[in-house]
């Protein structure tokens, strides 16, 4: 059953965080951040997930009856149990929804990635719209976007920005202009200037600057996120390690809680050496700073985490189901000196091996990229709540 993460309130006010995970869980952890940054500034905030439930959150979740999307496909939504959803799931979803708006009656409603995405959600988010604008007290109506969004043609890009015109209030791009503009991955841009703000990117502080033991000093540390899609990334890393200088370090493989159990099983029969095999941790960050070289997949949660932290990394960005984010991301990166890069096309173990190489002996770029993304959320929102829509 869903559980609310914060008590309903008859006199309505605070933020409702709508987010919808297919794949991975980025998405949901960056709203998580926003989340507690938002209630952090004295906010009432209810985050709402609509995918597979993710543990060790930064902030509880009202969890809607999930969904997610096979790996590659997003056009397919999947249930909890594997099966196709019905009409009659999509009508019970969506007056879960419906009924987290009337019962919470937030002042500021935000929608995570949707125009610029989601469109398989449209069933409703687009019922959810009309309810908010047609509610007593209309809340503040805001797209929350991350930096780079998937490229779109014409018409597609035509279409979000109709409902940002006709539904939004703002747009929160969670990035730095001074690195990458919207602009760059959405050339319509412009129409909405007047709605858009950079807050910079969100980035999750673990003010602890010790981990609970002495793992990880000197090692290659190996993550794919979320774990979805990160087989073969993974099997690659596997094989390299014969193949680089750095093969007497101990390789530790942080794996996320999408990969299934026969692929984990697959990956750990090829290993050999000083190789350690954990769930994702918390105190990544840490193993960041430590670690000699970091390899991962190119998310928007695990590169911010690899620019606060200073490591030097290789970026093997995701680009199965036609997706450019993460590459587009990772050129800009490999460009301005912060990381290497290789393209998954190019992905071999002897390929990986010596960009890791290569990794072990660079000096990452030290210009400062706004990483203060939640706070500056907050802050924002606050101020654009206490003026008004007009603001």
């Amino acid at each position: 059953m869903p559980v609310p993460s914060t008590p309903a309130s008859p006199s309505g006010g605070g933020a409702l965080i709508y987010v919808q995970h297919l794949l991975g869980t980025g998405h949901l952890r960056r709203g998580a951040l926003l989340a507690r940054a938002l209630a952090a500034a004295g906010m009432r905030v209810e985050l709402v997930s609509g995918g597979m439930p993710v543990p060790h959150l930064p902030y509880p979740v009202y969890q809607l009856p999930p969904v997610r999307c096979a790996a590659d496909d997003f056009t397919a939504l999947i249930d909890e149990t594997g099966e196709p959803v019905t009409g009659t799931w999509r009508s019970h979803r969506r007056e879960c929804l419906l009924d987290r708006l009337f019962t919470f009656r937030p002042d500021v409603l935000i929608l995570e990635t949707f125009p610029f995405g989601r469109r398989q959600m449209r069933f409703e988010l687009m019922p959810l719209l009309a309810a908010a604008r047609s509610v007593r007290r209309r809340p503040l109506i805001a797209s929350s976007v991350r930096d780079v969004l998937q490229k779109r043609r014409p018409q597609r890009m035509m279409e979000t920005v109709s409902l940002l015109t006709d539904y939004f209030d703002k747009v929160l791009v969670h990035g730095d202009p001074a690195f990458i503009g919207l602009e760059e991955s959405f050339p319509m841009a412009s129409e909405v200037q007047d709605k858009i703000t950079y807050t910079g990117y969100i980035a999750e502080y673990d003010e602890s600057e010790q981990s609970a033991d002495t793992n990880g000093a000197e090692e290659v540390l190996i993550s794919a996120g979320g774990g979805a899609v990160g087989r073969r990334l993974m099997l690659a890393a596997v094989a390299a390690r014969s193949l680089s200088k750095l093969r007497m370090r101990r390789w530790r493989f942080l794996i996320g809680p999408g990969l299934p159990e026969a692929e984990l099983r697959a990956i750990k029969a090829r290993a050999d050496g000083d190789i350690v095999f954990e769930a994702v941790r918390d105190d990544f960050q840490v193993l960041l700073r430590r670690c000699a070289v970091s390899v991962s997949q190119g998310g928007y949660n695990t590169v911010v985490d690899v620019l606060r932290s200073g490591a030097r990394s290789v970026i093997v960005p995701f680009t199965g189901g036609g997706q450019t984010e993460q590459a587009f991301r990772a050129r800009r990166l490999h460009q301005c000196g912060y990381v290497l890069t290789l393209d998954e096309a190019e992905l071999t173990p002897q390929v990986l091996a010596e960009t890791i190489d290569r990794a072990s002996n660079m000096t990452p770029s030290t210009n400062t990229i706004n990483l203060e993304g939640a706070a500056n959320s907050a802050k924002y929102l606050l101020a654009a709540r206490a003026c008004g829509l007009g603001c």
